[in-house]
């Protein structure tokens, strides 16, 4: 859409008729005759050999350079700008214990890492206007994506995910908040989140979950802690079947405290409609930011009507060169003609 950003420059519009019409109706009066007005009849005197028509070409040339001057722009069209909302960082254990195929999904039995995967990634995309991050764990902790409003590419981070990539036989789940509570606490967000997933017990790393806790309440974050596993498994031989719990390594007293240090709450995941549930609690906990500005892109006009002018002005020059030469040409012929 085009659009003049201070179109009131046009009232000056009439200016150059108003000089003219003066300066001749003062023409013959020597006292009121004002340097401007000299000089505009000096002006109109030495071009009235040029080919174009005086005053028009002034007035065009006046045209353009208010078009120039009343901002000339284009504006394109809506865009919409993400929300300044939460930094949410997830972290997801990937240790040789998420391997438990003690979850459905889709009627099909899973291993508790594809469980993840799947409700997560529902969870991700209701999530526009928030930074996302990913931190996987193990016997280390690192992280997978850096916080981000782009939530495809967290999605994809998250689907490539492997487990053991970050160590098969240890949980680090005190290293996993340290790492996310160094990520979050420069940010400047009304809200700092972190979503912590595990099925055993921090045995592994340097810091201690409740010491990483306090220096995430220090630091304004809240940590929602989920346990995941189902509570009894039955296995058989075709004989005998044998019945056990999966999660007997869950530690949910520790991440029952982690959570209320921070604020927030602990969750249990048994299956993956419990853990679906879970994410829209955290949803109705930490609401997305409803309200989004929008920008329209803006591009300037204004050198396209003083580049007229500048052509303008060139053309008529070299027109008055052109004639005045001809004219130069033309008497020296007859002087030729006549000398002869």
């Amino acid at each position: 859409m085009f659009e003049l950003a201070w179109p009131w420059i046009w009232v000056l519009a009439p200016l150059p008729i108003l000089v003219w019409w003066l300066s001749q109706r003062k023409a013959q009066q020597n006292a009121l005759r004002a340097p401007i007005f000299l000089q505009w009849q000096q002006f109109k005197d030495n071009h009235q050999e040029s080919s174009f028509n005086f005053p028009w070409l002034l007035m065009l040339i006046w045209l353009l350079l208010l078009l120039a001057a009343s901002r000339p722009q284009w504006i394109g069209d809506p865009i919409r700008l993400p929300a300044s909302g939460r930094d949410l960082m997830v972290s997801i254990d990937v240790s040789g214990s998420m391997e438990m195929k003690d979850m459905v999904v889709e009627r099909k039995q899973v291993d508790r890492l594809i469980a993840v995967k799947h409700i997560l990634n529902s969870f991700i995309e209701r999530r526009e206007g928030d930074r996302l991050g990913l931190i996987l764990f193990g016997e280390q902790a690192y992280l997978q994506t850096p916080l981000s409003f782009d939530l495809k590419t967290v999605q994809i981070m998250l689907n490539e995910s492997e487990i053991g990539l970050a160590g098969p036989s240890a949980t680090a789940i005190g290293d996993s908040i340290g790492l996310a509570v160094k990520r979050l606490k420069d940010r400047n967000a009304k809200n700092r989140v972190l979503i912590l997933l595990t099925d055993g017990v921090n045995n592994a790393g340097i810091l201690d979950p409740l010491q990483a806790a306090q220096l995430a309440e220090h630091a304004g974050v809240t940590i929602y802690t989920i346990g995941i596993g189902a509570d009894e498994v039955v296995t058989s031989n075709g004989l005998f079947s044998r019945r056990f719990n999966p999660s007997r390594e869950l530690d949910e007293e520790t991440l029952t405290k982690v959570a209320e240090l921070t604020n927030g709450r602990y969750f249990r995941a048994r299956d993956t409609e419990s853990l679906d549930e879970i994410y829209n609690i955290i949803n109705e906990l930490e609401p997305v930011e409803q309200d989004q500005e929008t920008y329209r892109p803006t591009k300037a006009l204004f050198f396209i009507p003083l580049l007229m002018v500048l052509i303008i002005s060139l053309l008529n020059k070299f027109i008055q060169l052109f004639s005045t030469r001809r004219a130069t040409d033309a008497i020296t012929n007859d002087r030729g003609i006549a000398n002869d």
